[in-house]
């Protein structure tokens, strides 16, 4: 087995604390990646916050968007070798066989994809550990190559955040002459708003935020709409496309819809719990209410390799290891612009408690 150090959700507060323990040694298929930068996701946050930690059972390691590079390699693995730079998202492992699989959408896995973290180990039925740590050893299908021209730190985010938007956005074929819509400017609204503003088409941001409200045309958008102003929301009636819908919490979709042309589609990839609709919202215009999470294999390397040609990254902050309570708390009160990524480097230096 392969010790390694990390954090784990704390048994006694609400944060993380330092962790020692073991992966596996590799299989013919595995990498193993020395982890550099990890994101600090909205998921993570909720598992720590979540999680009842037992010292009889499985631990909770968050981190589920990272860089690093290759220090070791299975035998039968040909697509990387030691010394490459690598990224690693949220999904490591699939069945392989079901009908999502087959055309490149690991994420919708019919026998449900294995997780970075609290997902369950399709061989040994281990439960998987995620990368708050300075190792992670992974299948080598789900591990991307990392285009070197970026900044490693800001490509981390790209491996969740990132990825989540891209996928709407290609499958909707966005491109020059089209207009999009990002609610919310958030770790995602902002990947958003890069990334259709790069594919040519015309971006409008919606938020209730007067900071990022002004920060949006920086990060690419053309149009500002505060949404909460009932005049400038009524300006925008059949104006869009598609809406890309990040907020993370429960809201009425019905002033997004209204934004919608002919045949636009709405996606929602913030919140994915209860929702109610109007079916008269989608009646007038012919409208679509669409959903997408994470991303399959084929769209994650066309990610970053367009990300690569483009020069687009995420706005980061970046912070020592050690630090990682202090990302967790303030990303429960949104004071981040607009995603944490921890600096693994001093991870090594961590005892066990």
């Amino acid at each position: 087995m392969r010790t390694v150090t990390g954090y784990r959700a704390s048994t006694t507060t609400s944060g993380v604390e330092p962790f020692r323990f073991e992966r596996r040694e590799l299989r013919d298929d595995d990498v193993a990646v020395q982890v550099t930068f990890c994101g600090v996701c909205h998921t993570d946050l909720h598992a720590v916050r979540n999680s009842a930690p037992d010292r009889g059972s499985s631990p909770v390691v968050p981190g589920h968007e990272f860089v690093g590079t290759v220090t070791a390699v299975g035998g039968a693995v040909t697509a990387f070798e030691v010394g490459d730079e690598v990224a690693v998202g949220n999904i490591v492992d699939s069945c392989g066989d079901c009908d999502m699989c087959g055309v490149g959408q690991e994420n919708f896995c019919r026998n449900y994809p294995t997780l970075t973290y609290g997902g369950t180990d399709r061989r040994d039925g281990s439960t998987t550990l995620g990368a708050y740590s300075t190792e992670y050893v992974v299948r080598d299908r789900f591990v991307y190559h990392r285009p070197s021209v970026l900044d490693p730190a800001a490509v981390a985010p790209l491996m969740c955040a990132g990825i989540t938007v891209w996928e709407p956005l290609r499958s909707n074929s966005v491109g020059p002459g089209m207009s999009v819509g990002v609610v919310g400017a958030g770790g995602l609204g902002h990947m958003a708003v890069k990334l259709a503003n790069a594919l040519g088409a015309e971006v409008t941001v919606f938020t209730t935020s007067t900071g990022k409200a002004e920060d949006a045309p920086r990060l690419g958008a053309h149009r500002v709409v505060i949404s909460t102003d009932s005049a400038s929301m009524a300006e925008m009636t059949g104006k869009l496309d598609l809406i890309i819908d990040c907020v993370p919490v429960e809201h009425d979709p019905a002033p997004y819809l209204r934004c919608l042309a002919l045949d636009g589609t709405l996606c929602v990839v913030g919140h994915l719990g209860p929702m109610t609709v109007d079916t008269v919202d989608l009646l007038i215009g012919r409208k679509s209410l669409s959903s997408a999470g994470s991303g399959g294999r084929r769209h994650t390397q066309d990610l970053l390799d367009f990300c690569g040609e483009h020069n687009i990254t995420a706005d980061v902050e970046v912070l020592p290891s050690r630090q990682v309570n202090e990302a967790l708390e303030r990303l429960s009160r949104n004071d981040v612009r607009y995603r944490f990524v921890l600096d693994m480097a001093d991870a090594a230096e961590l005892s066990r408690v």
